[in-house]
């Protein structure tokens, strides 16, 4: 029987807390890399991983938990550097000042780079078989790469100002946000060493909830307050970035959200029917959406 997200979520702050400064050689370096990666956040990415691992008949150890928390460092590497005077230019991230105001942009730009290489120190060095370690290095490294993350991220700033249509709006933020979350549930899989069928719907639960975490977060960036979110809201219109709002109206946005949740249930589906097992545990993360 699978978790609570919440007991997820404590089993990963407790393992960040207890480990990630065993792996830094210099204080302000660490002060700056746990700031943000201590800071809160709901640890979605890595609790769907350990979730997946459990739905699938997996045991969460050591290991598992070494390799799903990897992600973790990975995606606040990631917000880190999304937050510098270059990119978004942000001051606050989860009620709290952004890194690059805390430490300077200098520091807050080696603290991402530390994460991120720390991420695939901990994907890689863990005591998982060599074989599935590789499968991990191999699929995080396209989430986060130039063909993932790092392109949806270019697409990003490469279209600001220039209004995409619906499928190019997919496009961009099924690597900008949807790779990550992507990964996060096949890495599940590749942790339990699943067939290809059991793959492939891993992999389009992850793209469904994905859609729906960005149109979501698109959302309440124009109905929620900085002090709800912790962050600066009302930016997207501001900066003319292409969002679900902008494109399609709030109602329409909502429209594609429920879209979304309804293919993400069809996925779960699927999944009982293909592996034998309840995937119940997801309901709580699709309740996410509903809060």
């Amino acid at each position: 029987m699978t978790k609570s997200v919440s007991d997820y979520q404590q089993q990963i702050n407790d393992y960040l807390s207890h480990f990630v400064r065993r792996d830094i050689d210099q204080q302000t370096l660490s002060d700056a890399m746990t700031y943000s990666l201590m800071a809160g956040g709901k640890r979605l990415r890595p609790a769907l991983t350990l979730a997946t691992v459990e739905m699938l008949g997996g045991t969460i150890d050591q290991a598992v938990l070494k390799a799903a928390c990897a992600l973790e460092l990975l995606h606040t590497y990631s917000l880190i550097h999304d937050d510098l005077p270059a990119m978004d230019n942000d001051p606050l991230r989860r009620g709290k000042a952004t890194n690059h105001v805390r430490f300077g942009a200098g520091m807050a730009t080696l603290a991402g780079d530390g994460l991120l290489t720390l991420a695939f120190q901990w994907v890689s060095e863990n005591g998982l078989p060599e074989r599935t370690r590789l499968r991990l290095v191999q699929a995080l490294s396209k989430a986060a790469g130039p063909a993932g993350m790092v392109a949806g991220q270019a697409r990003d700033i490469h279209y600001t100002g220039t209004k995409l249509n619906l499928d190019q709006l997919r496009y961009l933020h099924r690597q900008k946000t949807g790779a990550l979350l992507r990964y996060a549930v096949m890495a599940g899989g590749i942790i339990t060493n699943q067939n290809q069928p059991i793959m492939k719907a891993l992999e389009a639960f992850g793209a469904s909830f994905g859609l729906a975490f960005q149109i979501y977060d698109d959302i309440l960036d124009v109905t929620s307050t900085p002090e709800q979110l912790g962050k600066a809201t009302h930016k997207d219109a501001g900066e003319n970035k292409n969002t679900y709002p902008s494109l399609l109206g709030l109602d329409g946005a909502k429209e594609q959200l429920d879209k979304a949740l309804d293919s993400a249930r069809q996925d779960q589906e699927q999944l009982n029917q293909l592996t034998g097992h309840s995937f119940a545990g997801y309901d709580e993360f699709l309740a996410y959406f509903k809060a």
